[in-house]
């Protein structure tokens, strides 16, 4: 009795551990970046390759650290390294779709109040299930469909 009980016990800390480890929230740290244009190295040094000019805003994932660098994956799972420095927590979004509508409200009911088309970067102003409030950068606010975008 006292093995299967610890067993049991056993089996639950396991299943917590998955749980923990799976987390959306620790799985996928974002950033995005902070200077007006941030290049996307081959390697954490200011002497590598440049593979990529990042504007500002542009959301990626963490996938490394490595002094003051952070190895990244963009939505279209490119990755390369950025200095930490030139980053920060502001969640933003880009538009993975051809082209998504801004709508007035978090729901297709809604009417559209804008248009952003594939590679746009949205400011995150909130969200709701399905779908997430976003500032164009021309000014313009509206919902879009989270499953047409990629970003915190």
């Amino acid at each position: 009795m006292a093995f299967k009980h610890a067993a049991n016990r056993f089996f639950m800390i396991v299943c917590a551990c998955m749980a923990f480890v799976q987390s959306p929230a620790l799985a996928r740290e974002m950033v995005s970046v902070k200077g007006s244009i941030v290049n996307m190295r081959s390697a954490p040094s200011t002497r590598s390759e440049v593979l990529w000019e990042l504007k500002r805003g542009y959301p990626l994932q963490v996938l490394k650290r490595q002094g003051r660098w952070l190895q990244v994956r963009d939505f279209e799972n490119d990755r390369g390294w950025v200095a930490k420095a030139l980053t920060n927590r502001t969640p933003h979004y880009i538009v993975k779709a051809r082209v998504a509508n801004l709508r007035s409200g978090p729901g297709t009911r809604y009417h559209v109040v804008g248009k952003a088309e594939r590679y746009d970067l949205l400011r995150t102003r909130g969200a709701k299930t399905g779908w997430v409030r976003v500032e164009s950068s021309n000014g313009v606010t509206g919902w879009v469909a989270k499953r047409l975008l990629w970003g915190w």
